[in-house]
């Protein structure tokens, strides 16, 4: 009795704090990490990488970053504005960090919004257009706090149903900790979140918008991904599963370029 009680405070747990939607797809997630604690989570996460990592020195390369980075970030409070979740935009620290690193062809995103670029996205990127798929990309991810969700869906799988209506009722030090402990501290190029298909193909989605809106062309993320094609996979850190083949995000990005297509032509004829 006491077992199938405690499993419905999980139920309900889950149900009533632990929803929240996607913006513009409007996808059911799980939500159950408090804003505070995935503030800490990225914070903690940042300094590790920023130890253990070698900040690129490149003038050029940080102001073609800080230029798209700047365009992209003010185009994401817009779609944010525009899909009510303006009282979201408070949690998120926006910025940029570009590492030394020419053999990694990556970005990644934290939590709060940062996003860590290695110089090897350079050889992808090409220009500001290509830096602006990539940019706009991992802030979609933060927007649509992929992050929470993946931090969520690993809390589950660690604590088990009934230790976490348990955890969540009765000792929110131990909570945190679990949270700590499955989002995964360990420092590597692996540490920033192995994001799903489905939130790996939403965040190209809202990522067109972003990009859009910032005045950049959508259409740059084909040529994006088939440039991604032509470099030899050793460069490239492995996506496993959890991720869309190349050509599988290169068929879905040209699906939702019609929507982002108009945003974009609203952005030239405004201004």
């Amino acid at each position: 009795m006491v077992r199938a009680r405690s499993f419905y405070i999980c139920v309900i747990i889950v149900t009533i704090m632990g929803c929240a939607t996607v913006p513009s797809t409007g996808r059911q997630q799980l939500a159950l990490v408090p804003t505070e604690t995935l503030l800490e989570v990225s914070e903690q996460n940042y300094q590790q990488i920023l130890n253990q990592s070698t900040i690129c020195q490149d003038q050029q390369k940080i102001a073609v970053v800080d230029k798209v980075g700047e365009r992209v970030i003010n185009a994401a409070r817009r779609f944010m504005w525009q899909h009510g979740m303006e009282e979201d935009l408070d949690h998120f620290v926006w910025g940029f960090t570009l590492i030394e690193d020419p053999n990694t062809v990556n970005a990644g995103s934290l939590p709060d919004g940062r996003v860590i670029i290695y110089t090897g996205i350079f050889q992808a990127a090409m220009d500001e257009n290509g830096l602006a798929v990539v940019l706009a990309h991992e802030i979609a991810h933060g927007i649509a706090q992929h992050g929470r969700e993946r931090m969520s869906q690993l809390l589950i799988a660690q604590l088990g149903g009934l230790s976490l209506a348990e955890a969540l009722v009765r000792k929110p030090v131990e909570t945190q900790q679990a949270w700590l402990q499955a989002y995964g501290l360990g420092v590597t190029y692996g540490l920033l979140l192995p994001y799903s298909r489905a939130q790996e193909k939403e965040a190209d989605t809202i990522g067109l918008t972003i990009m859009a809106k910032a005045g950049y062309d959508p259409r740059g993320a084909v040529a994006f991904w088939q440039r991604m094609m032509q470099i030899p996979g050793p460069q490239i850190p492995p996506y496993a599963s959890t991720h869309p083949t190349d050509q599988d995000r290169i068929n879905a990005i040209q699906k939702a370029l019609p929507e982002a297509l108009q945003a974009y032509e609203q952005t030239r004829f405004y201004g």
